[in-house]
């Protein structure tokens, strides 16, 4: 009776793909910056957001950062709230419980705003006025995603919502804008230099 033989093929490790320690350390930094400006956070009392420099952390990570970092870093720092670590700011439950709170919508824009910023101000030769209009744009976009789900959540006019959640803040974002701005005209991008190995 004839043998049947089976050939067997070596199997062969998958390549994983490996995250460079220095993007791993420059993912946490940027995480620690967010988590450090929320911090400084002021309640109004009027409204249940308080004032903070988170807008300022992830404008300036959409100016160094490249589009894919950007959003993975800030991503990063939305998955560290959700388990529990103190990153968010201290006016607020913390945890899942913060993402689903009343400030909700301004913390799940943070990856969206970083890269929409990050990608309009690559679009061209990056300049001090592209910065500020790519700064400008992403606020737009943190300020639009806060106050849908606080109208959402709370189910008042729009009236209100607009003068709890968009116009006391307007003031301070052109400020924080104009930071970002002012702080990447002065370190410089290092975003072509980024590459997205944090993703």
């Amino acid at each position: 009776m004839a043998e049947i033989g089976f050939k067997q093929d070596r199997l062969q490790a998958l390549d994983v793909p490996r995250v460079a320690l220095k993007t791993r350390l420059t993912a946490v930094a940027a995480t620690a910056l967010v988590a450090i400006c929320a911090h400084i956070a002021v309640p109004l009392g009027f409204t249940p957001v308080p004032v903070t420099m988170q807008t300022f952390a992830v404008l300036l990570l959409g100016l160094l950062f490249t589009p894919g970092a950007a959003f993975a870093c800030l991503a990063l720092y939305l998955v560290e709230g959700a388990v529990g670590l103190p990153v968010f700011s201290p006016h607020g439950p913390g945890g899942m419980a913060q993402l689903f709170g009343p400030t909700g919508g301004y913390l799940l824009s943070y990856p969206f705003a970083a890269a929409l910023a990050s990608l309009l101000y690559r679009r061209g030769r990056p300049s001090f006025l592209g910065a500020l209009m790519a700064t400008g744009l992403g606020s737009i976009v943190i300020l639009a995603a806060g106050a849908t789900w606080l109208g959402l959540l709370t189910h008042l006019k729009f009236s209100v919502v607009f003068a709890q959640s968009v116009a006391p803040f307007l003031p301070g974002d052109a400020v924080k804008i104009l930071a970002a701005t002012a702080c990447i005209s002065v370190l410089g991008s290092f975003g072509n230099d980024s590459r997205d190995q944090v993703l």
